[in-house]
């Protein structure tokens, strides 16, 4: 494994477009690759502002807004991919579009480059597996908003290899982030138990314990959360959190995972969240 200079991120929505900023950011040069080009469009434009965010707060020199914006190069072809040295997945929380991701990058990637995946809940063994590298596949899961939150969950799967974790430990390091080492399970640490405390969230409304806005400030003012599951819920996507208490439901086999109805029949709605305007609470958009 040589050193790291070109990233190649896979998806350019929220988590691939933050994930692309920090890497940009650190000096990375980063290929952006996503299936059309609006959404490569949409995610420059966004990473642009939130740049420009961090040169307003001091965090960042004005010249480094446009250096770091000159590192990213969008593309919409894959093939212009085998230009990178790692590669980060950032696409929807699906195995069968992940798994398609996957076999593509382990053809088209250098052989000994690392094949990373930002994903919440899926497993990194059967990722792993859709490769032929699978000492080289690894978790690294970023949180949102990238550019702020600190902690990476670095996964390993049962083949991750040492010499590919201390690669990927170290990159997360120089990124700015904090490193976590997690092993393979569904939902990992982090939707492991964040996800069942929104699902149960969403059963105290929908069975009339208390209001959206009720169950949030009881967290707010008693377990001093920064902001309600219900709140959060909305900013990670409805859509999201259903497809992974689906993961984990099959994972475990335990009902317990089952995906509150309320948050079934919202998403069935388009009810997504911020991102659609509504919610459990209602946005601009």
């Amino acid at each position: 494994m040589g050193e790291i200079q070109t990233v190649g991120v896979i998806g350019a929505g929220t988590m691939g477009s933050g994930i692309a900023h920090v890497f940009a950011r650190s000096g990375f040069n980063v290929l952006l690759c996503d299936v059309e080009q609006r959404f490569l469009d949409r995610a420059l434009a966004s990473i642009r502002t939130n740049l420009g965010r961090e040169a307003v707060k001091g965090k960042l020199a004005g010249g480094d807004v446009d250096a770091s914006l000159a590192r990213i190069t969008a593309v919409i072809d894959r093939e212009a991919l085998r230009a990178a040295d790692f590669a980060v997945e950032a696409a929807s929380e699906r195995f069968e579009i992940k798994s398609d991701i996957f076999r593509a990058l382990d053809r088209i990637l250098p052989a000994e480059a690392i094949l990373a995946t930002n994903t919440s809940s899926i497993s990194i063994t059967k990722l792993a597996a859709q490769t032929e590298r699978p000492a080289q596949v690894i978790g690294m899961h970023f949180f949102n908003p990238v550019p702020v939150m600190a902690l990476v969950e670095i996964v390993r799967g049962l083949a991750t290899s040492d010499a590919t974790f201390a690669a990927v430990h170290a990159l997360a390091v120089k990124l700015g982030k904090t490193p976590v080492e997690v092993n393979d399970a569904p939902g990992f640490v982090s939707n492991r138990v964040l996800m069942p405390l929104i699902n149960e969230a969403a059963f105290a409304v929908m069975e009339g314990v208390a209001t959206a806005e009720a169950v949030d400030q009881v967290f707010k003012l008693g377990m001093a959360h920064p902001m309600g599951p219900l709140t959060l819920a909305d900013f990670i996507g409805l859509d999201v959190c259903v497809d992974i208490m689906r993961v984990l439901q099959e994972g475990y086999g335990d009902p317990k995972y089952r995906p509150c109805p309320l948050l079934v029949r919202m998403v069935d709605a388009g009810w997504l969240g911020r991102k659609s305007g509504r919610g459990f609470y209602s946005y601009e958009v």
